[in-house]
């Protein structure tokens, strides 16, 4: 499986007035400012770590999921939540050609933990070397307001960290504050078996 992001959170969606209140900064300067572009940098790398975490998409994006095989036959889980529209379904033969299913052949299963996109019947078969590709929406909304409050304190939180340390290269692989994990352990997938 194969997952790319196919459009970015804006800068415009990025909490950068609230992690300035949550940092103190100084206000009512000439150069307020000078710090947005940094700033917003330790947002999009908090954003991903808690994702990363979660398996919850926080503001809304489109992507693309590529699979070799169905995870089962009767429906294709999504490796992220929530999904709120799928878009496009399409198989490609081994030389990739690509055929579109029709809209009304598929529908999205929607669902907190685990959102799946099901046809009725059998999903169908994939061509021998080729791929399906499922183009989806997923996220709790386009703007932050939209965020559950405890997944965006642990943004602003771990976003804060970042800024903290910035200049410590001595922290532990997957280094992340007891504060956060705590907000966001509820969040976190079980995993009962190898797959999602």
């Amino acid at each position: 499986m194969i997952l790319v992001e196919l459009t970015e959170v804006p800068d415009t969606a990025l909490p950068v007035a609230r992690l300035k209140e949550h940092l103190r900064l100084g206000t009512g300067f000439s150069d307020d400012d000078v710090q947005n572009a940094l700033l917003a940098g330790f947002l999009r790398a908090a954003i991903a770590a808690i994702e990363g975490r979660t398996g919850k998409v926080l503001l809304e994006r489109t992507y693309a999921m590529t699979v070799d095989a169905w995870r089962r036959a009767e429906r294709q889980p999504f490796p992220v939540a929530p999904v709120t529209s799928v878009i496009s379904v399409a198989l490609a033969d081994a030389e990739g050609v690509a055929a579109t299913l029709p809209a009304g052949s598929w529908r999205l299963e929607t669902d907190a933990v685990r959102p799946c996109l099901v046809i009725p019947g059998f999903l169908p078969p994939i061509p021998t070397g080729g791929s399906a590709r499922i183009v989806f929406r997923a996220g709790f909304g386009p703007d932050w307001a939209k965020v559950p409050s405890d997944l965006a304190q642990a943004v602003l939180m771990l976003a804060a960290h970042y800024h903290e340390f910035r200049h410590e290269t001595a922290l532990s692989a997957g280094c992340m504050p007891f504060g956060v994990t705590a907000l966001i352990d509820r969040y976190r997938p079980i995993r009962l078996s190898g797959g999602f």
